[in-house]
């Protein structure tokens, strides 16, 4: 089923023009919010526990604007099977580039922490060509096995590697003893697959258990740990904005560079939240 969606369905659509394709944002928001009520419950609960200070009325506008948003991540999901080049590179910039070139200059790698904030699959694609180290995009893999082998796809047509949990010590283990500079990005909002496994702070207003890999893998090879934020200029159009979180850390305290993580992007949500990915189950672990 999922195969004959994604090649019967989504490439040809792929093939349109951006502009045509958001001309189905109407009908999309109409299925995924008031009639598929897409994760509606999550969502609720979610904005909830992180804006208690919201009213009802509040909660309900932005809970709308977020599947406003999350319809228009699907359009360009659909458009990144195909998007040219020049295409992404102009829809898909860095504001300073130079500061993460500094460190291929240098000959080290960068971890590049993020999120699942505005559209970050347009990262993945863009990452290889938008900054002079190999482009390494790391995460979870995906349940239905057919959807993950075509989105990756897409991600790598462009030159990004993708790697997952399951291989990611041999991944990095490759690059850095071998002295490749590689910039790995990182989305580290998930929810922890081992809640015995994670650092816990305050997010959002609740207690969170954090991945802890980023820290873990920049501690172990000593790479610098930098945080990038997603702007959307406009409909289609993101610019990507990079800050150093650490270059050395194993300066750093225990958890500081995890903590810090937290901290900028807990303000980067707090600018835009219908941005951030409001139907993933973020909080399934419980911590006192």
């Amino acid at each position: 089923m999922t195969f004959f969606f994604i090649f019967f369905l989504c490439y040809p659509l792929a093939a349109l023009p951006l502009a045509v394709l958001y001309l189905l944002l109407p009908v999309i928001y109409v299925v995924v919010n008031p009639i598929v009520r897409y994760r509606r419950k999550v969502v609720d609960d979610n904005l909830l526990h992180s804006f208690p200070e919201l009213t009802v009325k509040e909660r309900r506008r932005l809970r709308n604007r977020y599947y406003w948003h999350l319809s228009q991540i699907a359009v360009e999901m659909v458009k990144m099977l195909l998007i040219p080049k020049k295409a992404l590179q102009y829809r898909y910039r860095c504001s300073n580039p130079e500061l993460v070139n500094r460190f291929y200059e240098e000959g080290r790698s960068v971890i590049l922490m993020s999120s699942h904030y505005n559209n970050w699959e347009w990262m993945i694609v863009a990452l290889d060509g938008m900054f002079r180290h190999h482009g390494i995009g790391v995460g979870k893999a995906n349940s239905d096995k057919v959807f993950e082998k075509w989105v990756n796809r897409a991600r790598t047509r462009r030159g990004t590697e993708v790697c997952f949990a399951d291989t990611a010590r041999e991944v990095f283990a490759h690059y850095e003893e071998n002295h490749i500079p590689a910039a790995y990005m990182m989305l580290a909002d998930q929810s922890p697959g081992d809640p015995k496994k994670c650092y816990v702070t305050r997010f959002l207003n609740q207690n969170t258990g954090v991945i802890y890999g980023p820290e873990y893998f920049a501690r172990k090879y000593d790479i610098p740990v930098l945080y990038y934020k997603v702007v959307k200029e406009r409909m289609g159009k993101y610019c990507v904005d990079v800050e150093v979180i650490t270059e050395h850390p194993n300066d750093e305290r225990p958890y500081y560079i995890t903590q810090r993580y937290v901290e900028l992007l807990e303000e980067t949500i707090g600018r835009k939240p219908e941005y951030w990915i409001w139907s993933h189950r973020r909080w399934k672990h419980k911590f006192a």
